[in-house]
């Protein structure tokens, strides 16, 4: 454990115990103040956020070589390609800076006037620019899920699931950060009876409880990137929410895979939660049986107890109710062996690619990562608090994330991730806006 982790830390700016962001945690983001002003990259402490662009400016935080600033910035991209240790200085820096035994920042009133804000009074925003966008398909319990239904339990999983993460490149424009509402989509469906597809708004819009890593320093085209070194690229982690139409998706996803159903939308946690943040949290992760390929054998402690809920509000209830509470932990493939796999054969990743996990679904029915398995298909439908029942979403709904590592008297958090699900556009309305 590093002294950026410590459970002895404290901060002076005071933090609840239930708060996701202590001065353990220190994850970055991207904001801008509501009142106008340019954007700048900040880290969250407490009920405010620390903007690093003015600490650079007084000589405070040196993240770079030279002169060039890297925080006073809309993205996290340059600061990302900067690589680990970098990361790890910068931090270090950061919460000496913070603690409350240090009087630089706490003994400057004018120095915390302008460089702290209160996250209530700032725009969170997108905080990396996406180059690519890669989705795993990584939970044993929801590939099984999710197989059974749809090929019956003997044939729940595909030969190849067992030896290999599987995954398949998504569409980087459509990721969206939290509080981004999103249309229904449309598209081709076709029912099981029927002799031909027909085209309109998605029937069967869905929720995916995943977590997302963002790559800091790239690997040149051709050099793979080793289990043992994958953290070194790995800046850090965010909540997913990667939106699906099951309808859509049944009928396109053979033979390549899912397209329609889930560009339409990904929706991710404005902080980025540093690897350093999650290191006392690691924990072993599921056996895998039969034993990994050499170059995916994973050792020790490679995934982390990270809490997962999943939250529903329609528009008719006051309050958002949980419908679902899983754990990272159940991940069967973790997050160096989707690393190593996806540059195996050379693929060269780049500051700022963001790699999903794949739905995170536990051993229990009120841990499915997805309504298409808390429903199981829409046979099981999900009764909400005063009486609405839902197989998949409605329009008006919102699906809330939250995520947390607990420690001993403290959260190292990610905050959440909502979105909101609108009506599909009328042919009319799409005429208004694009003809």
């Amino acid at each position: 454990m590093t002294s950026t982790t410590s459970p002895d830390l404290r901060s002076f700016i005071p933090v609840a115990l239930e708060s996701h962001f202590p001065i353990q945690n220190l994850p970055f983001g991207v904001f801008r103040p509501r009142a106008g002003g340019e954007a700048h990259i900040g880290v969250a402490i407490g009920e405010f956020v620390l903007d690093l662009a003015v600490l650079e400016r007084r000589g405070l935080l040196v993240a770079a070589v030279g002169e060039e600033r890297i925080f006073d910035r809309g993205s996290l991209n340059a600061f990302m390609a900067l690589k680990r240790e970098a990361w790890r200085q910068t931090r270090e820096r950061i919460s000496f800076l913070l603690r409350d035994d240090q009087p630089i920042l706490r003994d400057d009133s004018a120095l915390r006037q302008e460089a702290l804000v209160p996250q209530s009074e700032v725009e969170l925003l997108l905080p990396v620019e996406i180059g690519d966008y890669t989705d795993f398909y990584s939970s044993k319990e929801h590939a099984t899920n999710v197989g059974t239904m749809f090929r019956g339990p003997e044939n729940a999983l595909p030969a190849n699931w067992l030896y290999l993460p599987i995954a398949y490149h998504g569409r980087a424009s459509s990721v969206v950060v939290s509080g981004t509402d999103l249309v229904r989509p449309r598209g081709q469906t076709k029912a099981d009876t029927a002799a031909a597809p027909s085209f309109g708004p998605s029937k069967a819009v869905d929720f995916e409880l995943e977590m997302g890593y963002f790559i800091g320093s790239g690997n040149p085209l051709g050099e793979p990137i080793t289990v043992e070194r994958a953290a070194e690229h790995v800046f850090g982690m965010v909540l997913v929410n990667d939106w699906s139409a099951r309808d859509i998706q049944k009928w396109e996803y053979v033979p390549l895979g899912p397209f329609l159903a889930k560009n339409f939308g990904t929706s991710i946690s404005p902080w980025v939660v540093p690897l350093d943040a999650l290191e006392p949290f690691r924990v072993a992760g599921p056996e895998q049986e039969p034993p990994a390929l050499d170059y995916l054998k994973s050792p020790g402690n490679p995934s982390f107890d990270i809490q997962l809920e999943v939250h529903l509000q329609s528009p008719a209830i006051p309050q958002p109710q949980k419908i679902c509470a899983s754990n990272y932990r159940h991940l069967y493939w973790n997050l160096a062996q989707q690393v190593a796999h996806h540059t195996v054969n050379g693929c060269n990743l780049r500051t700022g690619d963001l790699l999903a996990s794949g739905t995170i679904s536990g051993p229990t029915a009120d841990s499915r990562g997805s309504l298409l398995e808390i429903t199981w298909g829409g046979k099981q439908p999900l009764e909400l608090t005063g009486g609405e029942i839902r197989r998949f979403l409605a329009d008006g709904d919102r699906v809330t994330m939250t995520a947390w590592c607990q420690g001993a008297g403290y959260r190292v958090g990610f905050g959440e991730v909502t979105g909101r699900l609108l009506p599909a556009l009328a042919e009319k309305q799409e005429t208004r806006f694009h003809g």
